[in-house]
């Protein structure tokens, strides 16, 4: 099959992200590695709701189908997505998992509508959100739940979040000496900015090269609308990645739905789609906000503590997402065989034991965090692997960590060529 260039993803408008740059290298490696930061910080996402029976669609191509996202200039959206993330994470003693622990300890703190408290919830279970957007300055994303809801509204310099359930508000301003109109709207949390298929499919697009397989793989039906399939598949052997699924409204190109299957098989590890979706302008009240009675309301001092809130990137960065992901790392590899190596600077105890959790119980801290792993033994030494469907670690004995989108041995012959 030809090989697919790179393309040049126009910006949707949906989250008013910079568009890429030509560091197309850096955006192929840092691809898989944003991949593992986005399913490990909470966006795997549930498969949408698709209507039955495919429909006739005049041939596309790949490169076709992918210059027809590349040049969608979709920027009024409004719809319900639904969300599930199954990484198989670890389960705890007593039966409880890692995501409801970080719930639990997050709650500890007290209520808070911040929206980084939430994107813990987000990390496995299924969940609704509803969306809009109105070009870069107005976006609105709510997190349905049985009982309450989570709001977060975007409105010009303007970000505001309630928690419906603790009756709380966060609220943070753009700071007045902002450098530029779009510094402040950068900020809105990353995990929930890309929790649509548009967002994650622009990070896909931009891995695409001659270490991936990309076809059309027929036609399908999405929130009611028309779509083509976008099929990429990693060459490499060593991706835990089995294949990409976007479907591709056939009308104006946005991406409809995004569905990411480990290699291992089962349902989808990372999967977001619209149940429903309509283009048209939503009504200007949609991005409207005014706390209700009683509420406690959370100022976050932006405009008075620049470092804050709607702050700009560290040192004026305005890299991509992917190149951001890797920023400080030291990343090897190529394409989806791309593994980040940290060095945490803690070695381990004379049992050859995880490194021990600072001020706490070393040696309890140590036997915990073995036990959700294999150890394993190289040239390098020898370490633990922790493992999910998607994403593996290996943390080594003195302190090393290395991890990626791929199978134990890439992560071993990673340690040993860096010992």
């Amino acid at each position: 099959m030809a090989r697919i260039r790179p393309i040049q993803v126009a910006d949707d408008g949906f989250w008013d992200e910079d568009r890429p740059t030509r560091r197309t290298k850096a955006l192929r490696y840092g691809a898989p590695v944003a991949v593992a930061g986005i399913a490990a910080g909470a966006i795997g996402l549930v498969p949408a709701l698709a209507s039955s029976g495919a429909p006739d669609l005049p041939k596309i191509t790949a490169q076709q189908l992918i210059s027809k996202m590349a040049a969608s200039d979709q920027q009024q959206v409004s719809g319900s997505l639904k969300i599930t993330t199954d990484l198989g994470l670890p389960t705890l003693p007593g039966g409880g998992s890692l995501a409801g622990a970080a719930n639990d300890l997050a709650g500890e703190k007290g209520a808070t509508a911040s929206p980084e408290s939430k994107l813990t919830e987000l990390v496995s279970g299924t969940h609704t959100l509803r969306v809009a957007a109105d070009g870069p300055d107005k976006q609105r994303v709510s997190i349905v739940e049985n009982a309450a809801e989570y709001s977060m509204i975007h409105n010009g310099d303007q970000l505001w979040a309630y928690d419906s359930g603790s009756n709380s508000v966060f609220h943070s301003t753009a700071p007045k000496d902002a450098a530029g109109k779009r510094d402040h709207q950068r900020e809105t949390p990353r995990d929930l900015r890309e929790a649509t298929p548009q967002q994650l499919a622009k990070q896909m697009l931009a891995a695409v090269d001659d270490t991936t397989e990309v076809t059309v793989d027929g036609t399908t039906r999405v929130a009611d609308r028309d779509a083509y399939q976008l099929l990429i598949k990693p060459k490499q052997s060593a991706s835990t990645v089995g294949s990409i699924r976007i479907a591709v409204d056939a009308d104006n190109g946005v991406p409809l739905k995004f569905t990411l299957t480990p290699k291992s098989g089962g349902k989808a590890a990372v999967d977001v789609g619209f149940t429903k979706v309509d283009f048209g302008k939503p009504a200007a009240g949609t991005f409207d906000f005014t706390p209700p009675k009683g509420a406690k309301v959370t100022e976050d001092g932006a405009a008075d503590h620049p470092e804050k809130g709607f702050k700009g990137r560290p040192g004026g960065a305005t890299g991509s997402p992917g190149e951001e992901a890797l920023s400080g790392l030291n990343v090897t590899g190529k394409g989806w065989d791309t593994i980040a190596r940290l060095d945490d600077g803690q070695k381990a105890g004379a049992t050859g034991d995880a490194p021990s959790a600072p001020g706490g119980d070393g040696g309890a801290a140590s036997g915990l965090l073995g036990s959700f792993g294999k150890k394993v033994k190289g040239d390098f030494g020898s370490g633990t692997v922790f493992s999910t469907r998607l994403v593996n670690a290996l943390m080594t004995d003195d302190g090393k960590v290395f991890v990626g989108a791929v199978d134990k041995d890439a992560l071993v012959a990673a340690a040993n060529k860096a010992k």
